[in-house]
């Protein structure tokens, strides 16, 4: 069965931005300069008086962030995954981390998939560098209806969150009326023999994988982890006891990520054969994205290759 095709998820996070800021006047929204690519645009059009393009200077933007937030308000940060975390990552870690204030990160363009922007524009090490820091919540939604359903309960949130968007239209693994909530990963489907845990694009990808490898009789668990910070154990464990085997997928390196998060929870809990699909201590290169996930093995054939590896 072919998934169909939706909006990507910067599409829908700003469209949900534009929303929150009807219902919440204490949001400000700040940009490095690239508000048309992260899509909060949108919320200028209808809120000039409370964004803010700080220019092509992210250090300064989550400065101004941080004090912002010490001012009662609530600043939605945006920029490229790659910029935002690595070029702004001391004052990410300084001013709002350990500050523990409710500045809320969402940054597109995360992984490979952006593409033809090229490899310098392309984020691989996010993930690891956001959970790293100390307080907070980190998540990567699977479609425009996931996204438009966790970007408000950023703000049930009283402290730091990063969620990764990304550029390319996303496969539909949800309906408009799925449920979500931060910190509970949601179970896709049931199996019997393995569990696949994922995030982003690679949740479609594994359902994807699962109707290949059902055509040869095996049942494939598909967890999709949306948050990889707080991580949700008791789902992944349960399945773990259920299917005996894991396999985890994402759009990452594969150090730091939600594979090493998986893995730390399953060996704390209930050890089990593992595998992982993710970038293997490479950069990618510039090209069309779905391509470059096809090229890097982030892609339903390799969490195939995966599953049966874990199996035997």
């Amino acid at each position: 069965m072919e998934l169909e095709i939706g909006a990507a998820t910067r599409d829908a996070y700003g469209v949900a931005l534009a929303e929150l800021g009807e219902k919440y006047p204490e949001i400000v929204v700040l940009d490095g300069d690239l508000a048309k690519s992260t899509r909060t645009y949108l919320f200028e059009e209808k809120f000039p008086e409370r964004f803010y393009n700080t220019g092509i200077q992210e250090q300064n933007m989550v400065g101004i962030a941080a004090g912002l937030a010490a001012s009662g308000f609530v600043p939605f940060v945006s920029s490229f995954a790659c910029f935002l975390t690595a070029r702004a990552y001391d004052q990410i870690r300084v001013s709002v981390a350990y500050a523990d204030l409710p500045v809320k990160f969402v940054a597109s363009h995360g992984g490979i998939s952006g593409g033809e922007d090229g490899v310098t524009q392309q984020s691989v090490e996010d993930f690891a560098l956001m959970t790293a820091a100390p307080g907070m919540l980190v998540c990567s939604p699977a479609d425009e209806h996931s996204t438009r359903a966790l970007v408000p309960q950023l703000m049930e949130i009283d402290s730091p969150c990063y969620m990764r968007t990304g550029r390319p239209n996303a496969p539909l693994v949800y309906d408009r009326d799925a449920r979500f909530t931060l910190g509970k990963a949601n179970v896709v489907s049931e199996g019997a023999d393995v569990t696949v845990v994922a995030n982003g694009l690679l949740v479609a990808e594994a359902i994807k994988a699962a109707e290949i490898l059902a055509d040869e009789g095996l049942e494939i668990e598909i967890i999709d982890c949306h948050t990889i910070k707080p991580l949700d154990a008791k789902t992944i464990v349960s399945s773990a006891r259920k299917t005996g085997a894991v396999v985890v997928a994402e759009e990452h390196q594969i150090w730091g990520g939600l594979g090493s998060a998986v893995a730390r929870v399953l060996g704390q809990n209930y050890p089990v054969p593992c595998g992982f699909v993710a970038l293997e201590d490479t950069f990618a290169e510039s090209g069309p994205g779905y391509e470059l996930l096809e090229k890097y093995g982030l892609s339903a054939s390799a969490i195939v290759a995966e599953v049966k590896e874990v199996i035997s």
